[in-house]
């Protein structure tokens, strides 16, 4: 294990959600507590999120959203197999409902899919490094196929695929959430041959699930990247070939720091989440900033790095 070098992007979801979940997440850049960000376009302090990235010099990619809140297309605003009864996107539930109903049309996906990336394009001036999907939409049946598709258009290199190692053994995750990790995990699965046919790219090892919210703390954070570089090794380590002497692991931590949103502030167009509005956006803010997690990353050898650092 001393001669592994790893290579740990520390992403902060729902960048541009709203003003308080902007500055949170740039309090943490500039304390080194996170490494990138993936921006939420059709979030209300979107445009504003662009502005801080670029002031700052953050990382940023694009945080893919067809369940909460609004399409950007115009055309998909009104009358679209994407929106509810309300006008807005389904839901993280509804939408994986909708789509096992049969009644998302897939061109539809596309059409918003790449409206996303070109409006990322307006507000940074570039195109997204990364593309991942909110409440991990991107690796659903179906809607796997067209998000690569997308990605291998406009050159996007690098995704995220939610499987977590050890997340079986985290029994401090209640059973209803559990449920739908477990759900997204056997999507990840599934979705690892479409990735690779488009040649999308990914980091080694992800984290996140067992260390969101509440559930973070400094021990929950070193323990998930422990198991993730004994994950790592383990494969490494087949009796088929010698293990090299020294490589490079990489390994995406997903966050979600910020101050609390305050209603009607914020969200992406209905209004702010629950999760949003919560002390626990605040908690991931105060554990990651913390300076015994810094040490900890220069003591195991971990660099925090960006996805255009790979």
């Amino acid at each position: 294990l001393r001669m592994l070098q790893v290579k740990l992007i520390i992403t902060g979801d729902d960048f541009g959600y709203c003003p308080r979940r902007n500055q949170g997440i740039v309090d943490c850049f500039l304390a080194g507590a996170i490494s990138n960000v993936s921006l939420l376009v059709n979030g209300s302090a979107a445009a504003d999120a662009a502005k801080l990235a670029r002031r700052y010099n953050i990382p940023i990619g694009l945080h893919a959203n067809l369940s909460e809140g609004s399409p950007v297309c115009e055309v998909l605003k009104t009358n679209s197999s994407l929106l509810n009864q309300d006008g807005f996107f389904h839901g993280k539930m509804g939408f994986r409902t909708a789509l096992s109903k049969g009644l998302l049309n897939m061109s539809e996906v596309k059409q918003e899919l790449k409206a996303q990336v070109e409006l990322f394009h307006e507000l940074t001036g570039h195109l997204p490094p990364h593309m991942d999907g909110h409440q991990h939409v991107h690796v659903l049946p179906e809607v796997r196929h067209v998000f690569a598709e997308v990605l291998e258009e406009y050159g996007i290199k690098y995704t995220r695929v939610p499987v977590e190692p050890g997340l079986h053994n985290c029994d401090w995750i209640p059973p209803s959430l559990m449920e739908f990790y477990l759900g997204v995990e056997e999507d990840s699965f599934n979705t690892v041959d479409v990735f690779t046919k488009h040649g999308i790219r990914w980091p080694d090892i992800y984290i996140g699930l067992s260390t969101m919210g509440k559930n973070m703390s400094v021990s929950s954070i070193w323990s998930a990247i422990d198991s993730a570089i004994l994950e790592v090794t383990a494969r490494a380590a087949s009796p088929a070939q010698p293990a090299p002497q020294s490589r490079t692991v990489t390994i995406e931590l997903m966050v979600h720091p910020g101050y609390p949103s305050v209603p009607p502030v914020g969200g992406c167009g209905e209004g702010p989440d629950d999760f949003s509005q919560s002390w626990e956006r605040l908690h991931e803010l105060q554990t990651l900033i913390k300076p015994e997690l810094q040490s900890h990353y220069k003591s195991r050898n971990i660099e925090l790095c960006s996805f255009k650092d790979l």
